[in-house]
């Protein structure tokens, strides 16, 4: 019996099922007893009372299982990630170190808003991928509708492996197009699946729908567009599978499957497809890092015979373990008091324990090795993002990319007697979730706490309570602007200063404006030459200047993106140091940053809302009302589908009041599109 691992990712838009599914994997594999429903608030995904009472996920739970396949045994880690926008950040850790995905899509809604989101998140990282569509059972529900949607909006080549028998009420099974068998769930559970011939009024679409999922291997794969078109060569089931095995781990076609998690029908066959489609660890390509001191490129492949390397992708703060890191183990193994580094901060400490997540439950292990996802205890000071490796070997492995944060909100403890235990508390949320930022307002002395969104900032400050038992007083949400330049200017800048003993000198002259391109962040331009300004000193002026970045002219918000071309200066050669460089690019911003007609960006939300016909025009006024555009209308199984780009400013309280408009028959997603001019008219009263 040979033992083998898949990490995969549950991903969707909110309310697909994905809870549903995860629930329904765990028990068809033997890990539960007993199938949990969201609705009914026992699932084991979602253990925090929030997840329970809103019915969604908040934080991505993991969970190991097994599955057992034509006598092998596979080891399964499954992470159920969140599907709502605000939580984006536990999207992006999951993604980065799981090896495949299986997303999850509603057969009436198809590919919504945050489906595109997080499925180009996965493109992203090079993840292969597995559909799964499911509410096969719901009205509405059209499955060839939903391939089109694959298509077309997620711009992927769907390679449907199985067919649906019906649909809605008469949703009775599935189609295997590979084995051309047609299988029926038969127990309420099930667990029983009977085999059948393909009925008689669905056998041309099954035969149509295998010659495209042939036509599709035949297009992405050299050597079975040989056997396809040579006539004599018989295809075998065995062939089909070797090929789509092929095509979904390079990533050219994905594979779909269909079924009905409520319902207990498709999981087996999915489970199947898991396990023979999707990549194993070490089956993918090397892992790539850098030498911490000489930053030189490192590939290691990913086996138990290379040293140690992982990464921490999530710290979780249990109240009977304490603070546990989560581990993605990429080489080589780590037992129970082995001494491993943390890349990041260069200190060395041992292992106390090695444990595997069963959702809320902990199992102990010896050792943990290569494609292993783990939680280890006794680790201080790690943080999302950071390599963990041999004290022999290290390396540094490419960091978690967290979202900058939209929205922000001051705070304080109702109670004084809070006041110590809040700051604790506010530390340690920040270190659960990178995305959340805790700053004072230097003018007011207000602690701000700015997140991704609103329903982000509601479940941290609830979580804050529930958990935590601090009652807290909120301001108004506040939107995080961003600065931009607009106009360019060129700015000499000196700093000299003597004070006994050594000086302080520094001369640069620079032209700064805005960015020719769309791109982000800094530009810099280093035209010095002949040496006015020592080369080892060039790295402080650019520090200067991205530092400086953090604070705009107008309002103190960061500066979207700049460019600054450096063109001359001079040092005194006793007098000037690396600092002084520093300095004289962060107070020549201050000066020039005001010259060059700075103005105010604000986060622009794409909004999709779906509702029914009658609505329409009150939905459409409510948009423009909010200084909405819409950019499409289209209508899907009976239902309106508006898209609109809205100010975030505008956005507030948006959920509550469509309910109200729409007597709750209307559905809203949101997600960041992207940073647009504040209108003059808006822009003047913000910066008075």
């Amino acid at each position: 019996m040979k033992y083998n691992t898949r990490n995969i990712g549950i991903i969707a838009h909110v309310d697909a099922g994905k809870t549903t599914l995860s629930e329904r994997l765990l028990y068809y594999t033997g890990l539960i007893h007993k199938i949990g429903n969201v609705d009914d608030g026992n699932t084991t995904m979602d253990k925090d009372i929030q997840e329970r009472n809103r019915g969604i996920t908040i934080s991505s739970a993991a969970v190991s299982t097994q599955w057992k396949k034509g006598g092998n045994i596979y080891n399964i880690n499954i992470i159920d990630t969140p599907g709502h926008i605000d939580f984006a950040v536990e999207v992006e850790r999951s993604l980065r170190v799981l090896d495949s995905v299986v997303a999850v899509f509603c057969a009436s809604s198809g590919v919504q808003p945050q489906t595109e989101n997080v499925w180009f998140q996965a493109e992203k990282h090079g993840t292969s991928k597995i559909c799964f569509i499911n509410k096969m059972d719901r009205i509405g529900a059209d499955f060839f509708a939903v391939l089109k949607d694959i298509e077309m909006k997620l711009n992927a080549v769907p390679m449907a492996l199985q067919i649906p028998i019906g649909a809605e009420n008469s949703f009775e099974g599935v189609i295997d197009l590979i084995r051309m068998k047609a299988l029926y769930w038969i127990d309420e559970n099930g667990e029983t699946i009977v085999e059948k011939e393909i009925p008689h009024d669905y056998f041309s679409n099954a035969e149509e729908y295998r010659m495209k999922l042939l036509e599709t291997l035949a297009e992405y794969d050299e050597t079975f567009f040989d056997v396809f078109m040579n006539t004599e060569h018989q295809i075998t089931i065995e062939m089909i599978m070797e090929t789509v095995q092929r095509v979904c781990r390079s990533g050219a076609a994905v594979p779909v499957l269909c079924g009905s998690a409520f319902k207990n029908k498709g999981i087996q066959p999915l489970l199947d497809a898991v396990v023979t489609y999707l990549p194993a660890p070490d089956q993918l390509a090397d892992i790539q890092g850098k030498d911490p001191k000489t930053e030189e490129v490192i590939e290691w492949k990913r086996n138990e015979g290379k040293p140690f390397s992982g990464i921490v992708f999530k710290v979780v703060i249990d109240k009977h373990m304490g603070r546990l890191a989560m581990l993605r183990i990429y080489s080589g193994k780590i037992k129970s008091g082995d001494t491993v580094q943390n890349v990041r901060t260069g200190e060395s400490f041992r292992i106390s324990r090695i444990l595997q997540m069963q959702s809320d439950k902990t199992l102990s292990l010896e050792e943990g090795k290569a494609g292993d996802i783990v939680a280890l205890t006794g680790i201080k000071d790690a943080k999302t993002g950071d390599s963990l490796s041999s004290v022999e070997r290290p390396i540094l492995l490419e960091a978690i990319t967290i979202p900058a944060p939209v929205i922000r909100v001051s705070i304080e403890p109702k109670t004084n007697g809070d006041e110590k235990s809040f700051g604790l508390v506010l530390a340690k949320i920040q270190e659960e979730d990178p995305s959340l930022v805790v700053e004072r307002d230097q003018q007011t002395g207000e602690t701000l706490l700015s997140g991704l969104g609103e329903l982000h900032l509601e479940v941290t400050l609830e979580k804050i309570r529930l958990n935590h038992g601090i009652e807290i007083n909120q301001g108004k949400p506040k939107v995080s602007y961003r600065e931009i330049l607009t106009e360019t200017r060129i700015h000499r800048e000196k700093l000299s200063k003597q004070n006994g003993g050594s000086g302080q000198f520094a001369d640069i002259s620079f032209e700064i404006g805005p960015r020719d391109s769309n791109e982000h962040g800094l530009e810099f331009i280093n035209m010095i030459k002949g040496g006015v300004i020592p080369t080892e000193f060039i790295p402080s002026v650019e520090k200067g200047f991205r530092a400086a970045m953090e604070s705009g002219p107008l309002k103190g918000y960061p500066l979207e993106s700049m460019k600054v071309t450096l063109l001359d200066g001079s040092f005194h050669a006793q007098d000037s140091a690396a600092m002084d460089f520093e300095i004289a690019a962060r107070d020549g911003f201050k000066s020039a940053a005001r010259q060059c007609s700075p103005r105010l960006l604000e986060p622009v939300m794409q909004v999709e809302i779906q509702s029914i016909e009658e609505h329409t025009g009150a939905i459409t006024a409510d948009i423009n009302r909010r200084r909405g555009i819409i950019t499409s209308i289209d209508e899907k199984s009976g239902r309106k589908i508006f898209t609109a780009e809205i100010p975030l400013a505008s956005t507030f309280g948006y959920i509550s009041d469509l309910r109200t408009l729409t007597s709750g028959r209307a559905s809203i997603s949101m997600k960041l599109s992207h940073y647009a001019l504040v209108p003059d008219f808006i822009a003047n009263t913000l910066i008075t």
